[in-house]
């Protein structure tokens, strides 16, 4: 394999010096819909998001594969924790849509510094696909370097020692790579270090830091574009992972939940997962709602990439951290919110909503898979950000593929759905969607399911688990024109555990649940 050679890259912390892509890539077009305010108010009219996509290479159609394949192509849109347990279940044949909202742990420290999307979830959807292999392969030592964080438990100072090993080559890390990949890795974490070096106002902490996340944002910054950061990442792990973002933009993306008691919580890791805090939320005022938004957003560099200007805060060293968000540790510690999610909206950085559309190649494959799945995981941070774009419902209830449009219920309720029954997820995805399909600024307020298609234009089928928790009323989904298809638990579960409860979810079971709904569609 050749070498990607990566000119004035090594040690080379000045601006003057340090590798910069094209202009023409520089600003993604329409991205600036998260940083430029389009009205006074909190929810200015809808501005356009002209958005442009890297070709990417897409799996195979049903209709290209031979009798022997499997011969469902799937659509899943999934976040990152939730889905991953249970990739198996999807074959060979799918593409995953992804939000690129998250901001928790080792994401809100890179989005702090640096800006732009968050690619977390994408990074552990791709690392989860690299094919397994021997112990001593190189694969397996990439994934070992890629899948490796830096201790959260360790001091500054020891993290950075740690970096510093891994970044110059010398960590045990690098053991069993071929050195034309493990070059192409350095190179680009070079770049990674050298664009933190540029900032070093800012004070980057490398406590609980994912290496392969400093890896992927390097390629994004570098080629100022997500799919192509996919794409390298994928060549150079032998990831079998087709991942398209919900949206495509250089900067950063951020969303924020209105409560139906009107409080507004802003951020994906403070909607699902907070950090331990005096307050979760926000008052609902346009004035509060815009300070929280700039407060949590310090240090972003939105506007531009040249931009090395900072701010009180941080000149003080004051700022805004969730690197010890955990999804695993949500049980423990993790209170339900005081009132339930009326919709989850995108703001820019001064408050206001912003109604950005949809990556076009995640719209053209609603119109080219059989099956589309909404994963497990949590609905209003993983799911609902990737259907309150515009466009979406009608790309789903008008596509000419899709044989089965299915939920995938989860095993409990968690932060955000407490108290929900599997009806309650259905009108909520379904809300949504209608909701942002339409332009008007009345219709982003929230409109009811029967003012635009019927439940059963989105969603056809609700997979669900034999003694959820989770109240299934078939009679009133049956109604809706949704199908139940229930799964007994056999086997050794995999995913879903609720640790009270012990349920599990296999992908095996999962499979033939998505395969028996197709056959007898």
């Amino acid at each position: 394999m050749s070498q990607l050679h990566l000119p004035h890259l090594v040690g080379t912390p000045h601006r003057s010096q340090a590798l910069r892509p094209p202009a023409s890539r520089r600003h993604s077009a329409g991205s600036s819909v998260f940083d430029q305010p389009t009205a006074s108010n909190l929810f200015p009219p809808r501005t356009p998001f002209e958005i442009s996509a890297s070709p990417s290479p897409a799996p195979r159609l049903a209709s290209e594969l031979s009798d022997g394949e499997n011969s469902i192509a799937y659509l899943v849109i999934s976040g990152g924790t939730g889905c991953n347990g249970i990739v198996s279940a999807f074959d060979d044949n799918v593409t995953y849509a992804m939000p690129v909202s998250d901001n928790g742990g080792s994401s809100s420290e890179i989005i702090r510094v640096l800006g732009g999307p968050s690619i977390g979830d994408i990074r552990s959807r791709l690392i989860r696909l690299i094919p397994i292999a021997s112990p001593r392969s190189p694969t397996e030592a990439i994934r070992g370097l890629l899948s490796h964080r830096l201790s959260v438990n360790h001091t500054e100072k020891t993290a950075r020692e740690e970096w510093r090993d891994i970044v110059e080559g010398r960590s045990p890390l690098w053991r069993g790579i071929p050195l034309d990949r493990k070059e192409t890795i350095r190179g680009f974490l070079v770049y990674f270090d050298n664009e933190v070096l540029r900032r070093a106002q800012k004070r980057f902490s490398f406590r609980n830091g994912s290496v392969g996340n400093y890896f992927l944002t390097a390629a994004h910054l570098f080629f100022r574009s997500v799919p192509s950061a996919i794409f390298l990442f994928s060549s150079i792990t032998g990831s079998k992972a087709h991942i398209l973002p919900a949206l495509v933009t250089n900067h950063t993306v951020t969303i924020a939940a209105e409560l139906e008691d009107n409080t507004k919580i802003v951020g994906q890791c403070e909607i699902s997962h907070p950090v331990k805090r005096p307050t979760d939320t926000v008052p609902p005022s346009p004035d509060h709602l815009a300070r929280e938004v700039g407060r949590k957003l310090k240090g972003f560099t939105l506007g531009s990439d040249d931009d090395e200007t900072e701010d009180e805060g941080e000149q003080t060293g004051r700022r805004e951290k969730n690197l010890d968000f955990a999804k695993e540790g949500e049980a423990s510690g993790i209170q339900m919110l005081h009132s339930r999610i009326r919709r989850v909206l995108y703001i820019n950085q001064f408050g206001q909503e912003v109604f950005p559309r949809p990556n076009p190649e995640f719209i053209n494959t609603l119109a080219t898979r059989d099956v589309l799945v909404y994963s497990v995981g949590s609905l209003w941070t993983s799911i609902i950000p990737c259907l309150a774009l515009r466009g979406v419902a009608s790309a789903i209830a008008r596509s000419p593929g899709l044989r089965a449009k299915i939920l995938l219920l989860n095993a409990h309720n968690d932060r955000e759905t407490g108290g929900y029954s599997a009806v309650d997820y259905v009108q909520a995805i379904v809300r949504t969607l209608n909701s942002y399909d339409v332009v008007s600024t009345t219709a982003a307020a929230g409109v009811s399911a029967s003012a635009g298609y019927p439940v059963s234009a989105f969603i056809t089928h609700i997979v669900y688990l034999h003694g959820t928790g989770i109240g299934v009323d078939e009679l009133a989904l049956t109604a809706l024109g949704v199908e139940c298809v229930c799964v007994q638990r056999v086997g050794t579960p995999v995913l879903g555990r609720s640790r009270d409860k012990q349920l599990f979810y296999e992908a095996e079971e999962i499979r033939e649940a998505l395969r028996r709904i197709v056959r007898d569609g």
